[in-house]
């Protein structure tokens, strides 16, 4: 079992990151949080899940350990496997999500692309006695501004931004309209078009 690894961060794209460990690549699957802080070259520790399939092996990370362990908490719910658990981990943080559970608030939770509200119940109903207790105060995201409508670019960071969300989970349409007010309110590049259409996603879901 691959637990972590520390190494150069060797390539970035909008869904994973290259790590170079002593001469060999690892692919690592993480959110885009984490990899909207990562920088080309930079020594970086990556607290790792391996998730075996009979036709892939799939090495997901997070640099803070926490997260690790909420992603493997949240795939034992029936249902949910490392595609959803990470779309969770993009839309609520560890404490968002312990807050979640803890006052039952499945409307947050649903908030995640691919869980509807019978899934986010079986969720609070399955991780209360196991997520932990929150700490800290709720974050501060604001309100979401509507999104307006748009056709999904074909090309440039805002198309990439576009199949990255689609990738995890949202319907082309909402993506293409959050990143398309991301990129009205000044957001250019991939890493803040990803921050901010997120941040409109999880808001307005």
């Amino acid at each position: 079992m691959i637990s972590t690894l520390t190494g150069r961060v060797a390539a970035l794209s909008l869904d994973a990151l290259v790590l170079d460990v002593g001469g060999v690549g690892f692919a690592v699957r993480t959110t885009p949080q984490a990899l909207a802080e990562a920088r080309h070259g930079q020594e970086l520790t990556m607290h790792t899940e391996l998730v075996v399939r009979e036709d892939s092996l799939t090495l997901y990370g997070f640099p803070r350990p926490e997260e690790t362990e909420i992603f493997r908490i949240v795939q034992s719910v029936s249902g949910i496997g490392p595609r959803i658990a990470l779309a969770v981990l993009a839309v609520l943080s560890p404490d968002d999500l312990r807050r979640a559970v803890a006052a039952g608030d499945t409307k947050a939770i649903t908030r995640t692309p691919g869980i509807g509200p019978k899934v986010a119940q079986r969720m609070v109903l399955e991780l209360k006695d196991r997520i932990g207790a929150p700490s800290g105060e709720a974050s501060a995201d604001g309100d979401a501004a509507p999104a307006l409508a748009a056709d999904a670019p074909a090309t440039g960071p805002e198309g990439d931004v576009v199949q990255a969300l689609i990738g995890l989970g949202w319907p082309e349409k909402a993506a293409a309209d959050a990143v398309a007010k991301a990129a009205g309110d000044g957001a250019s590049d991939a890493g803040a078009l990803l921050r901010e259409a997120l941040r409109r996603l999880g808001g307005s879901r």
